[in-house]
């Protein structure tokens, strides 16, 4: 039963529709097999990007879909409905853009931003580091300065398309100051001393490659720095926020996705001769998995909005991924228990769903992160106010 969905505008709608049949005839029918056998589909981003849907929330301009974050995020939703990995994905590219689109030069952004967001190139995010998860103020990796370049060292863990992105945004340490010596770059994928590890092996999204990148004196010209020499950690936690409602919308897909399995299983097994659905018992379940799905979406649109609308937005982003994330976890692993010992095979994809929620919960920041970032925010001064859209 897909979302029922209030949408701003026709070409929105028209997204929609887009995206629900290309999730159905191009994705669902692979992701199976591609899961297991752990095969990252870099043709089915080329198809999404071919769409239009791989550069949604920017600028016309720059070659993107100049679509709100209220509408983006909801097509995100859908691919993950039947292709976790897939959505990750997109969110992740969609991440690895936004530091140039947002602190870029207006000459660095007509270069090459059009190429990223046009469909062909894909992207990838290196903030992470094997000591520093939660912590990117603790990186390690090293740029120097030399002449008209950087040299770069270093690893950056849980790099997502580790090994088959184009192009790849990485947070560097271009001084000593915790906050302020941090900086930003654009560094394309053939970049001599720029490789990749093995990829991890992993309980889920094991279609979505996950690799730690070693950089070896890596040469990175300094017109690939994006923003101000020390701004990387502003830029990198700016990034996060609207990351954070990627990942929630996905988690809300994912969930949305096993409560469609698990009604179509109680709709059609029966017991006692009746569905297994009018089993008060387990519609119940079913109706708290529903209510669950629906919150998820609700609190990420919510912040979307704020967003969209220009209003500062971190604690609502941190509540929409707490929120759609552990809801996620308790609705992949309901669905298990509605389809019993069937819910446990790999002949149904909820064991799979069950799996991929479990990350969800702890990339983009753990929840305990999270649950950080909100609790910080609760006595700011200025916290409640009222704003009038429109105005």
């Amino acid at each position: 039963m897909p979302a029922t969905r209030t949408l701003p505008t026709r070409e929105a709608a028209d997204l929609i529709d887009l995206t629900r049949a290309l999730a159905s005839k191009e994705l669902a029918p692979r992701a199976a097999e591609a899961e297991s056998e752990e095969r990252f589909p870099r043709d089915v981003f080329l198809t999404l990007g071919r769409a239009g849907l791989l550069g949604l929330p920017y600028p016309e301009e720059y070659g993107g879909g100049a679509q709100p974050y209220e509408v983006y995020l909801q097509v995100l939703e859908e691919i993950a409905t039947v292709w976790s990995s897939v959505a990750v994905g997109v969110s992740v590219h969609a991440l690895s853009c936004y530091g140039l689109a947002a602190y870029g030069t207006e000459e660095q952004r007509r270069e090459w931003l059009p190429d990223m967001l046009g469909g062909e190139l894909l992207g990838a995010y290196a903030l992470s580091e094997p000591h520093a998860g939660s912590d990117p103020a603790a990186m390690r990796t090293r740029a120097v300065r030399d002449g008209d370049h950087y040299v770069l060292n270093g690893a950056k863990a849980w790099t997502t398309h580790g090994g088959h992105a184009d192009f790849y945004t990485v947070m560097a340490r271009t001084s000593d100051h915790r906050t302020r010596g941090i900086s930003c770059f654009l560094i394309p994928a053939d970049t001599p001393g720029l490789t990749a590890a093995p990829p991890e092996r992993k309980m889920g999204l094991t279609g979505s490659t996950t690799a730690t990148m070693h950089l070896e004196d890596v040469r990175v010209p300094v017109h690939r720095r994006i923003g101000e020499e020390g701004q990387g950690l502003a830029i990198a936690l700016s990034s996060l926020d609207s990351g954070r409602l990627g990942i929630a919308a996905v988690a809300t897909g994912l969930a949305q996705g096993a409560l469609d399995h698990a009604v179509r299983y109680a709709q059609e097994r029966e017991t006692f001769g009746k569905p297994i659905i009018e089993h008060q018992g387990l519609a119940f379940v079913l109706a708290d998995m529903a209510a669950a799905v629906e919150s998820a979406r609700a609190t990420t649109l919510a912040a979307a909005r704020l967003r969209d609308h220009g209003l500062p937005f971190t604690a609502e982003a941190s509540v929409a991924k707490l929120v759609a994330t552990d809801n996620a976890m308790k609705v992949t692993t309901d669905a298990v228990q509605v389809l019993g010992g069937y819910g446990y095979t790999r002949d149904f994809p909820v064991e799979r769903y069950m799996r991929e929620a479990k990350v969800m919960q702890i990339f983009e920041g753990t929840n305990q992160i999270q649950r950080m970032v909100i609790s910080r925010t609760l006595t700011r001064p200025g916290r409640g106010g009222i704003t009038v859209v429109g105005e």
